[in-house]
């Protein structure tokens, strides 16, 4: 982190202590479960997307490069796009049923969850 990031300091007050160093509250990532230890769920959603259908896959344990990571293989396997953010995969389109098929093949715990 930088020494300078004025944005993670924005509720502070000042301080007129010459020793005063602020400290931020680190972020610990989650471990990386097995993927036989997943338990992933794979959503069709429809809701805030102005009627486009997308495929949603929740419940990924881990840190943020190995998300970033499976979602980039489901997109290049399913052709299309998306985005992962938050634990959450957002696969363009109506792709539930090949989304869950790859996750089984590449050794994940997988169910089809919702409508």
């Amino acid at each position: 982190m930088a020494d300078n990031d004025w944005k993670q300091r924005l509720g502070m007050v000042f301080s007129t202590d010459p020793d005063f160093k602020y400290e931020t509250e680190e972020i610990e990532e989650e471990e990386l479960l097995p993927p036989a230890q997943q338990k992933l769920r794979v959503w069709l959603d429809r809701k805030q997307r102005g009627g486009k259908v997308v495929t949603l896959v929740k419940g990924f344990v881990g840190p943020d490069d190995d998300l970033q990571e499976l979602a980039r293989m489901l997109k290049v396997k399913c052709g299309v796009g998306g985005s992962a953010k938050e634990g959450e995969i957002i696969i363009q389109g109506d792709h539930r049923d090949r989304v869950a098929d790859l996750l089984v093949k590449a050794g994940y715990g997988c169910k089809k969850a919702g409508s």
